[in-house]
């Protein structure tokens, strides 16, 4: 749940912010789409770099990669503020994206599980985390129909979270925010047998401690929790960015969680499990993971 706004933010820094948040996304829509993907990827890998957060993400790399050298950490950076600056300049495009016609934008690998999951008569979770463009998540789920609702965090400024739910307008009946409500928006999704999208791969200090590159990682149980409840399927999804403002997107098996009849310990067990999966995604794409989330505890 979002705090309180102050009153200096509600009339000053909050629409300040706006207007600058309008601005670069007018800039961005008029642009044709691989313009502004290359132009976001250019402005962000200029000055992502230079900026202070950057030392989180040079921090958490030689956290991940033990031994890493300079060279390979700097690649890996560069690389990420790339994929960051594009999927920001693509955001205001997401409804030219097209998955089969004339200039497909999206391969999907995998299709018969996202299909399968679809028509299975069961709820279940997709699980992702913020690797190459992870808004054509949701967008994925969207154009092939599958009943489902993906959990988010609200922007803290209000006018700014318009601009996004603007962005996502083919799809935001299918949004939820983090919170109180919007868990209780999730357990009604489920028992109405829809699919819920969950970004995993982000530090919740009130979750259960799991590893992640062999480091404890405070991580949030409730797709364990629900997967052991409603005996439901978790799918792997991850979205990779091939080239430019083209994509594949990997839909794995479907997994269950097992019950031995000990909550606390299956939990664990299955967020471990996932945990590894995210890993060995961010493994192979080093490069389109953002490193900049606090994702260990003094991180």
């Amino acid at each position: 749940m979002l705090r309180p706004a102050t009153p200096f933010e509600t009339y000053a820094r909050h629409p300040l912010e706006a207007i600058g948040a309008t601005f670069v996304w007018s800039i961005f829509r008029v642009l044709p789409l691989n313009w502004a993907s290359a132009l976001g990827g250019w402005l962000a890998r200029s000055i992502g770099p230079k900026l202070r957060l950057n030392r989180r993400a040079d921090r958490n790399i030689r956290r991940a990669f033990l031994g890493i050298q300079d060279d390979a950490v700097n690649k890996i950076i560069h690389g990420m503020w790339d994929n960051l600056g594009r999927t920001v300049a693509e955001f205001p495009h997401l409804s030219s994206f097209k998955f089969d016609g004339d200039n497909p934008r999206i391969h999907i690998n995998g299709h018969a599980h996202l299909m399968s999951f679809r028509d299975d008569d069961k709820p279940g979770f997709f699980v992702s985390a913020h690797i190459g463009n992870w808004e054509l998540a949701p967008l994925t789920a969207f154009a092939h129909d599958v009943p489902s609702v993906f959990v988010y965090r609200e922007a803290n400024n209000r006018l700014v979270e318009k601009l996004y739910m603007r962005g996502r307008s083919l799809y935001k009946n299918m949004m939820i925010p983090k919170g109180g409500e919007g868990a209780k928006q999730t357990i009604k999704a489920l028992k109405d047998g829809k699919h819920i999208g969950v970004m995993i791969d982000q530090k919740m200090n009130d979750g259960i401690p799991v590893p992640f590159f062999g480091i404890e990682a405070m991580t949030a149980p409730a797709v364990a929790q629900m997967a052991l409840r409603f005996n439901c399927p978790i799918l792997p999804a991850r979205v990779i960015r091939e080239q430019g403002a083209r994509f594949r997107v990997d839909i794995s098996e479907p997994i269950y969680a097992k019950d031995t009849g000990n909550k606390i310990d299956d939990t664990k067990q299955f967020m471990t499990e996932i945990n590894t999966i995210v890993e060995g995604w961010v493994r192979e794409h080093p490069d389109q993971w953002l490193w900049l989330h606090n994702r260990w505890p003094d991180a």
